[in-house]
């Protein structure tokens, strides 16, 4: 199984360089969390003018919809590697990028974006990956 970022969703619905390599995933066990549902309606929705009813049937033709449920030990270990990593200009991940990297980890099971401040965390977490091509083309490559 993978775990996807909300952004890997949002690259397979747009048809973004990454949709490719999203779509060999979806064949595979891929899923989002709950809020990675969240953020996936959200974007949609609010960024890109989506209808609300279109976007959640979008998720639910790729299986997506019934995100896997964040617990409280998920949530809480998330809010503690946010505290530990987050930086508004070195490390700006989001709490739902958190709760995805620390619900992977969890499972033992990669997690699937192309976020560099994401990989970044994941990379000094430990947390394995896969990493996508991003929305302008280029792919993270760790730093040294």
């Amino acid at each position: 199984m993978t775990v996807l970022d909300a952004f890997a969703v949002i690259a397979y619905l747009r048809a973004e360089p990454a949709a490719g390599e999203v779509r060999r995933l979806l064949k595979t066990d891929a899923q989002l969390t709950s809020v990675g549902v969240a953020e996936v309606l959200d974007h949609l929705v609010r960024v890109f003018g989506a209808d609300e009813e279109e976007a959640a049937l979008d998720l639910a033709q790729l299986g997506l919809l019934e995100g896997t449920v964040v617990d409280s030990t998920v949530g809480a270990a998330a809010g503690r590697l946010r505290a530990r990593r987050y930086h508004r200009a070195r490390c700006a991940v989001s709490m739902a990028d958190c709760i995805a990297a620390q619900a992977a980890r969890s499972k033992g099971e990669p997690l699937a974006t192309s976020d560099p401040h994401l990989l970044d965390l994941c990379h000094a977490e430990g947390i394995p990956t896969v990493v996508l091509t991003g929305s302008d083309g280029p792919r993270w490559t760790k730093a040294d």
